[in-house]
């Protein structure tokens, strides 16, 4: 295929993947918002008020960025995770795999159209948190570093898991027992400082919290952890997940009956 070809396929597949994001705004964009609303209310308003400050700012301000990043990781990789099994499911995968079409585009495509999700439901969350906070970005190049790293990073990790997936309840399971405890644990609502050494060394292994925190960083201009670790935790993993992801669907890995 030549460059040009490339490019229209590339645009064709991340079009699809952005019309079906605007398709079903109701389940894709609404309810990131109703969510976050409520996080405000009951932990930034009610607990946050009795709590006062963490890591040198008020209670309110200190979660934005663990609010915002939460939405992007966990729609970013939903939204992957579920169209690709979707094609998987509806062997329209198979169409893809035996035209001219690159297995590097079509991981592409699928990565872009979880990254606009992803990033669309983070601007949103962060134009909802402006109702509850009078935060201000301190840093916005690190800012949109980290959350579009991120961003494409669970992407990466949306497609790998529909890989594997063998019905739609296979889809649920690293959401619901793996992706969700390592966010809320990764420093969403607390400071890894106010935990004792033992069990700071402990929250120091979940790659998460590096990315909040970069972002907190970013936002805030406060951080736990030195930035520059941040970054390459971010950079490691999305190299690991991409050459994983292209190597299984070059292979057809479950793709093919």
């Amino acid at each position: 295929m030549t460059v040009g070809q490339l490019w229209t396929a590339l645009l064709t597949l991340t079009r699809k993947e952005a019309s079906r994001v605007l398709r079903i705004w109701p389940q894709t964009l609404v309810p990131p918002v109703v969510t976050t609303s409520l996080y405000f209310v009951i932990f930034g308003s009610l607990i946050g008020s009795r709590i006062g400050s963490m890591g040198g700012r008020q209670y309110m301000d200190f979660i934005v960025p663990g609010l915002v990043m939460m939405a992007v990781i966990t729609n970013s990789y939903a939204n992957v995770s579920s169209s690709f099994f979707s094609a998987k499911f509806q062997r329209n995968v198979e169409e893809m795999l035996v035209s001219p079409m690159p297995s590097a585009i079509i991981l592409l495509g699928y990565v872009l159209g979880g990254v606009l999700r992803g990033l669309a439901v983070g601007v949103v969350v962060a134009i909802v948190a402006l109702l509850f906070s009078n935060v201000t970005v301190v840093n916005w190049p690190l800012s949109i570093v980290m959350m579009l790293g991120t961003s494409v990073l669970f992407s990466l990790a949306g497609f790998f898991n529909a890989l594997f997936a063998r019905t739609f309840d296979d889809i649920s399971i690293i959401p619901t027992f793996v992706l969700t405890p390592l966010t809320y644990l990764g420093g969403v609502f607390f400071s890894i400082t106010l935990l004792p050494d033992f069990w700071q060394s402990i929250a120091r292994i979940n790659p998460i919290l590096y990315m909040i925190d970069g972002f907190r960083l970013g936002v805030l201009g406060t951080s736990d952890i030195d930035v520059r670790l941040s970054i390459v935790v971010v950079l490691t993993f999305i190299t690991v997940m991409f050459v994983a992801d292209l190597v299984l669907l070059k292979r057809g890995y479950r793709l093919r009956s």
